[in-house]
């Protein structure tokens, strides 16, 4: 499959003006276009430019209102409830992210609950960000039904991403982020829009039978990791994530894929901890320890640390997008091919 390389100056440009040219305000598009370039960058395209055709068609339907802002209660010292008003899930992650860290630094931990959300794409970058401020934090999300309980046939969970990050004195936060699914199912969407198969192993199509094709595999379920432990982490983040804040389950909510049905309604849970007041102090010193053992180890790798060389990479030659991608992104934008 071909692929045309642009800059992150290009790709931030064309995100933003698809969303506002196709009714959102230029406030929420910016929030937006800077998440899914961060993911795109990171090497996570599932997360990218390839999720502008299904957000797109969703504003334009109301699916989505890509005017909306979203609003925050504190509850208690130590709590607080945002509302995404079913509107992009990257304000309303914005706002706790810009609220939390105080909380933390009075109370030890702090928690925003965030409900009528939507799709909140790379679960890692939102954690890397408290963790840049010294901050441990969890983030757990639902999404539209992808995976069956074990032993069933029929999806109920979403692929319900976890993230996690801590910070490391002198070296990049630890970053964790996983999908409940083998893959993340945007890269299955990827996939579908890049007109690539899938490898084998990743999911099963409507009746059970593994498939390689990306629109049998959206079509069908995707498999947990670990088997029938990974299911039961995704029904676990289905309480975490949807039941504690009032949420839609994955299997009530509509598709993150297309602009028809109703509002998602997803939920999504930040965790923030202050890991000098739970530590005494003795945390960074920890990290660094920890960090640097597996550092030395022959042949392991630490964690989300491809996303630091496909940055680099990215800030020096850009980023490679597929041509069917691309060219979708340019028509929604109403601007011509880069060449």
């Amino acid at each position: 499959m071909s692929s045309v390389t642009i800059s992150l100056s290009q790709a931030y440009d064309l995100i933003f003006t698809a969303l506002t040219v196709n009714g959102a305000s230029a406030e929420n598009a910016a929030f937006v276009a800077k998440a899914l370039l961060q993911a795109e960058s990171s090497g996570q395209p599932g997360h990218g430019l390839s999720r502008v055709p299904s957000y797109v068609a969703q504003v334009r339907s109301g699916k989505v209102d890509g005017l909306v802002t979203p609003t925050l209660e504190k509850v208690t010292s130590s709590l607080v409830r945002v509302d995404a008003s079913f509107g992009f899930a990257y304000p309303a992650i914005d706002l706790a992210l810009r609220t939390l860290p105080d909380m933390a630094d009075k109370q030890g931990i702090a928690m925003a609950a965030i409900r009528r959300s939507h799709h909140f794409g790379q679960g890692g970058a939102h954690c890397e960000a408290l963790a840049e401020k010294g901050y441990v934090s969890f983030v757990f999300g639902n999404a539209h039904k992808a995976i069956a309980p074990w032993g069933g046939s029929k999806p109920m969970f979403g692929t319900n991403p976890i993230a996690f990050a801590a910070p490391v004195p002198g070296k990049p936060p630890l970053v964790i982020d996983l999908a409940m699914s083998r893959v993340a199912r945007g890269k299955v969407m990827a996939a579908e829009k890049a007109g690539t198969s899938i490898p084998e192993g990743w999911a099963l199509d409507k009746d059970g039978k593994s498939t390689t094709n990306p629109t049998d595999a959206i079509a069908g379920t995707m498999l947990p990791i670990g088997e029938a432990k990974g299911a039961a982490l995704a029904m676990m983040i289905e309480v975490m994530s949807a039941a504690i804040v009032g949420a839609a389950f994955g299997f009530e909510s509509s598709s993150l894929f297309t602009g028809e049905g109703d509002a998602p309604n997803l939920g999504q849970v930040i965790l923030v901890l202050n890991p000098n007041m739970t530590s005494a102090g003795a945390f960074g010193e920890r990290m660094v320890t920890l960090v640097e053992a597996v550092e030395v180890e022959e042949g392991a790798r630490l964690p989300g640390s491809r996303r630091l060389a496909s940055r680099e990479k990215a800030e020096r030659e850009g980023v490679s997008i597929p041509t069917p991608i691309l060219r979708e992104v340019c028509q929604l934008a109403g601007k011509e091919m880069p060449i």
